[in-house]
């Protein structure tokens, strides 16, 4: 019977995409976000530290942004700690978007360990100024 549910893991690990496996497979904590509005967008910084931009995953399915972090554990066992007091995991952590984000223009970009997503507001939810005649 063990043989058949290692046989059974394997498939269903090598069907999953390498983030997916992180998520199934190794811890992750919730990244520390902040999220303000402007009159054109929200805009979500998520902290990412120890992230490299290439193993940073985004993914927007129905109405629900989520964002993933892969660390690299390899690297982090390879080190002697002499005082070790950060968290070692992946970052995971999703939100569910209003209406009144326009998810076709949503933009990201990754500086400095901080994944910076620009979330646009559909034109029917900006204010707008109307001209008196």
């Amino acid at each position: 019977m063990s043989e058949y549910k290692d046989q059974v893991m394997s498939e269903v690990q090598e069907e999953l995409k390498p983030w997916e496996k992180a998520l199934e497979y190794e811890r992750s904590i919730a990244p520390l976000v902040d999220i303000y509005e402007t009159e054109e967008e929200f805009v979500l910084t998520a902290n990412l530290p120890g992230v490299s931009k290439e193993d940073v995953h985004l993914q927007l399915e129905e109405g629900t942004l989520t964002i993933f972090g892969k660390v690299n554990f390899n690297e982090a066992l390879k080190k002697k700690y002499i005082l070790h007091e950060t968290l070692f995991a992946n970052y995971s952590r999703s939100f569910k978007l209003s209406d009144s984000i326009d998810g076709s223009k949503i933009d990201a970009k990754y500086v400095n360990g901080q994944l910076i997503v620009s979330l646009p507001k559909h034109d029917k939810v900006k204010p707008r100024t109307i001209n008196i005649n």
